[in-house]
């Protein structure tokens, strides 16, 4: 039997990311993967969703255990250590509501048509901090066998001043990065 492959994602939910989630299903995704949106939050925001609080006091929270498909019995586990979020729970948006996360309704389309045309495994991995340095360590700790991020297309200016998060990881991933341009005129 083959190894499993963790294909992963970067998403913001923009539609830069869901052209890079477009471009995974069609280009990379095969029967049996595990696809695994990674989104990362800002840091310091506890406003957005209760589990970044939970996260930040320590609390324990309820998560599912069942790695093959995300559906056994629930364990009790730190909230800095969130499991990966099924397809049928972060597609409900009172459950994302707690996360701080607003999947949009074209991306979780494309993926549930994935899901169930190619037989695939869709799973969410939410992070708190600076998406360069969460994305890198998404890599290893989960771990994905390569991954998939969308490029804004920021002039030279921008890109100096904000930084380039498709620039650092292509430069500091420990798995092979495809990014993925929006073309101009989209």
């Amino acid at each position: 039997m083959a190894e499993e492959r963790r294909v992963g994602v970067a998403v913001d939910f923009s539609p830069c990311s869901r052209k890079a989630v477009q471009w995974a299903v069609d280009n990379v995704a095969r029967k049996g993967d595990h696809l695994i949106l990674v989104t990362i939050l800002p840091e310091g925001n506890y406003e957005e969703g209760e589990m970044q609080l939970w996260e930040a006091t320590g609390s324990l929270v309820l998560m599912r255990n069942d790695p093959e498909r995300m559906t056994g019995h629930l364990v009790c586990q730190r909230a800095s250590d969130v499991a990966l979020i099924p397809l049928v729970e972060f597609s409900d948006p009172h459950i994302m509501k707690k996360y701080g996360v607003k999947p949009d309704p074209e991306t979780l389309d494309i993926v549930s048509c994935a899901a169930a045309q190619k037989e695939i495994v869709v799973l969410l991995k939410i992070y708190w901090g600076d998406a360069r340095e969460k994305l890198c360590e998404a890599i290893d700790n989960i771990p994905l066998s390569c991954i998939i991020i969308g490029n804004r297309g920021l002039g030279k200016i921008k890109r100096a001043i904000l930084g380039s998060v498709s620039n650092y990881v292509v430069n500091n991933s420990s798995c092979p990065v495809t990014v993925v341009k929006i073309a101009q005129h989209e």
